[in-house]
This record gives C-alpha cells, structure tokens and sequence, in this order.
C-alpha cells in the first residue's frame, strides 16, 4: 500500500496496490502489519457500516477521552467527500480540515487519528461506507460539531437545500463555541 500525506500531520490516504486481469482484480484491504509499519500501531477493535442515499451529511462526530477514536475509512460502493478537521486547542493546525474523495472505484482509505472530528457527505445516489475504529462506541463520550461552521469553510459538496441531516446533526454547536475539545500535545493513546 502506499500512504500519501496530507496538508496536516497523522491524516493520511491510504492507496491499495491493485491486482487486476481478465477476472476482475483484487487488492489487499487492510494487513496490521502494514498498516504498523507505514502509519502506527493502532490496534482497530470495531468495524462499522452505513448505507447513504446522495445528500445525506453525516459529522461531524468525535468521541471524548477515555473512549476517542482513530478510525480507518473507506467506500465499498459510490462516492463520499470525507473530511477530518482538527479539533485540538493549541495546534498549529486548529481548525483546519482536510477532504478526501472515497469512492468504490478508486478504493482508497482515509485515516483519521484521535483529535479530529469526523463526517461525510455522499456525493453518488447511494454509498456504502465502512470504518474501523480503535475504540468501541460509547454514546456518553460522544461529541460534535457543526457540519456547517462558516469558520471551517468545508465544501460538502452539496447544495445546501439538498443536504439531509439527522436531527442530532442539525443543531451541534461551532467550533468556537463546543464547550469540549481536545488540547493539542495531550497525549490521546495512552503511551
């Protein structure tokens, strides 16, 4: 696999070496050994999935300490923008987010590390999304925040009358007013 950086610190691409012939092709989609080597020793403990009709903005969710989350995600059928912003106090960069397009056909994974909130928007009629995480669900931990904070400038990619939203996602507060984040330099994984 090959890891392509990104415009901020841990936030990876991930690109699957792909074998294809007359058959069809195969690809190798995830090998702790790998992953170990190339990204960190991260050790997932929760594979989750979600069906997504286009429109459908899901995020932007993190889990607070004990139970943060990393989280390693990708598409198995149509297109997402998938983005992590940079929810530590302190970081040089706070706020920031980098976006990603996964699809069923480019087969790329996106890495998410603990400090970073999470979300996605479908882009195709339907997507099928897979993530693994580093920690089990806990709905007491869970925090979020605006999916459309003006400060963060995320494009989803979406006409904003076309966006669905759950109820929850409708009314997280902004990045300058979420009563909890992380503190940039704490350390999240416990080493």
């Amino acid at each position: 696999m090959e890891v392509i950086e990104t415009e901020i610190s841990g936030v990876v691409v991930i690109a699957p070496r792909i074998f294809r012939d007359d058959r069809g092709y195969f690809f190798e989609s995830y090998s702790q050994k790998e992953f170990d080597a190339l990204v960190g020793k991260i050790r997932f403990v929760q594979d989750n999935e979600s069906s997504s009709r286009y429109g459908v903005i899901r995020g932007l969710h993190f889990q607070k300490p004990p139970c943060c989350q990393s989280k390693l995600v990708r598409v198995i059928k149509g297109t997402v923008l998938d983005v992590a912003v940079d929810i530590r106090r302190g970081s040089p960069t706070f706020g920031q987010h980098v976006a990603v397009e996964l699809s069923g056909e480019n087969h790329r994974q996106f890495f998410i590390p603990r400090g970073f909130a999470h979300g996605f928007s479908v882009l195709s009629d339907e997507a099928v999304f897979q993530y693994k995480s580093d920690n089990f669900y806990t709905p007491s931990s869970e925090g979020a925040i605006a999916w459309d904070d003006p400060d963060l400038g995320i494009d989803w990619r979406i006409p904003a009358g076309k966006a669905i939203l759950s109820g929850k996602d409708r009314c997280h507060p902004r990045l300058r007013d979420a009563d909890w984040l992380f503190s940039y330099g704490e350390d999240l994984y416990g080493e």
